[in-house]
């Protein structure tokens, strides 16, 4: 599996020059939903990490976000969010990450959160810990929820969401030092990995947007669960993420009447 994260990671970072590339130009850009955007980077960029991905581990299927359609979890699936942060990236915003995990078993077995314009790759391996450019790292000892840092996220669909995140926001900003929205799901769980920020929840996203992110938070000694006591999965409602000293408290937080 380290020879296998090796070779990923180093596919991954490849498919980063192609955003570099791309990150100070003129973009090309197409709309799946209102706010929701796919620029010709993001399709390059997957249509590369597919096909390198597939000589890498050969007999791997894809679950990927441009291209996918209704593909399914199966043993030894790569899990794609080419360019995460898409509307960043289309402003010119350096919050942009790509997410690759590897699915297998039941499980996300292997992942990578490459931030190519911050020049920062985190990696993790089930059960062989959590890294940043290659050192070690640990979520925050942070059990005060006055002196954490939270981000959070707002779904594509805000229109359905928008009295659940104003009502808990503003719990949230009166009980924390602050909140955080960078725009880039795969980015928020790098930096609650690294111990940057001290808890993190989302409604609505995607299993490609939390797939290796979710491995790192697990890896780096943190807890991921859904809002409520379920159990989380990649096709969790929402995410509730945190250093495992403060989950409880933001989950009453978010929780409350």
């Amino acid at each position: 599996m380290k020879s296998l994260l090796k070779k990923a990671t180093d596919i991954v970072i490849e498919a980063g020059a192609i955003i570099k590339e791309a990150y100070d130009k003129p973009k090309k850009i197409k709309h799946k939903g209102r706010i929701d955007l796919v620029t010709e980077t993001d399709l390059a960029v997957e249509k590369f990490l597919k096909a390198k991905l597939s000589e890498c581990l050969p007999g791997s299927s894809f679950l990927a976000e441009e291209t996918s359609g209704d593909a399914e979890l199966v043993d030894l699936t790569w899990i794609i969010d080419p360019v995460d942060g898409t509307t960043n990236f289309a402003h010119g915003l350096p919050m942009v990450a790509t997410s690759v995990a590897l699915w297998d078993k039941g499980q996300v077995v292997l992942g990578i959160v490459n931030l190519p314009i911050l020049n920062e790759v985190f990696t993790a391996i089930r059960d062989g810990g959590a890294f940043k450019n290659g050192a070690p790292i640990h979520v925050s000892d942070c059990d005060s929820l006055e002196e954490s840092l939270i981000a959070t996220g707002f779904p594509y669909a805000i229109e359905d969401h928008v009295e659940f995140i104003t009502e808990t926001l503003s719990r949230v900003l009166v009980a924390t030092q602050g909140v955080r929205r960078p725009g880039a799901a795969a980015l928020d769980l790098a930096y609650l990995a690294c111990g940057r920020y001290d808890g993190y929840y989302e409604n609505s996203l995607k299993p490609w947007d939390m797939a290796a992110g979710y491995l790192l938070v697990e890896e780096a000694g943190g807890r991921v669960t859904e809002y409520g006591d379920s159990e989380f999965n990649l096709y969790s409602p929402a995410i509730l993420a945190t250093n495992s000293l403060l989950h409880e408290k933001l989950r009453g937080l978010i929780q409350s009447d």
